[in-house]
């Protein structure tokens, strides 16, 4: 484990995408994607990175920021889970220095990293990931820890962070009446931002093998007073 923790630390990037125009909102950025996650989600398409070894260093990643200079204005923290990483904070330190801002895609369960780096003005934008109600989390997580979760939404709704919730949604594994429940405590909680749905696009390549969906997923179940985006 020691030796597996080394190497993470050593070359915790699987890949970096040079350039995107979606994945950060109004920003032309840079996707680092990294390696491994504390959750195995049955449609998760990143099957290499959630399972596979880091290919690139930090060294590698702040290189190929300097060479975007004035090109790029953001940079995506992806994967895998970068919460995971334990020099993360330095890391994202190293990239303020360059004057990039960073966008961070989480599945939250750390919410004292989280914390740190909001509190550190290390993160300009976070992208939570809400998968499922809580009694249907770990079925579909394969992770049991929605109280960490739940510590991260609290704190960036009351932070008042710039942040997003999002959901992927596959028909069989998250019922209308599932998203509804999250709409629901979403709005319990306070959160007043965009909760945006993304459909599940088939791949034979996903963690949990899932199959193509069957059942249909009514839209106009969904409540119309509160700020939903299905982003495609």
């Amino acid at each position: 484990m020691k030796e597996h923790l080394r190497s993470m630390l050593h070359k915790p990037l699987y890949d970096i995408t040079p350039f995107t125009a979606l994945d950060y909102p109004d920003h032309l950025a840079t996707i680092f994607w990294f390696a491994k996650c504390d959750m195995q989600c049955a449609y998760c398409y990143n099957k290499d990175i959630v399972f596979g070894e880091g290919k690139k260093t930090e060294e590698d990643a702040l290189s190929f920021l300097e060479s975007r200079i004035g090109l790029l204005e953001g940079v995506v923290l992806s994967g895998g889970e970068a919460s995971l990483y334990s020099n993360l904070i330095a890391f994202c330190q190293k990239i303020k220095k360059l004057n990039f801002k960073i966008k961070l895609d989480t599945n939250g369960l750390h919410p004292d990293m989280i914390k740190a780096l909001v509190e550190g003005k290390l993160v300009d934008y976070i992208a939570l990931d809400y998968k499922a109600p809580k009694e249907k989390f770990q079925v579909l997580t394969k992770n049991k820890h929605f109280d960490r979760f739940s510590m991260t939404l609290n704190f960036l709704i009351k932070k008042q962070f710039p942040f997003e919730v999002r959901t992927t949604v596959h028909s069989d594994l998250l019922r209308v009446e599932e998203i509804n429940r999250i709409i629901k405590d979403l709005v319990k909680r306070g959160y007043e931002g965009t909760y945006y749905l993304q459909p599940f696009v088939f791949t034979e390549n996903t963690i949990g093998r899932v199959k193509k969906e069957k059942n249909s997923f009514n839209k106009s179940l969904l409540p119309d007073n509160f700020k939903i985006v299905w982003r495609i």
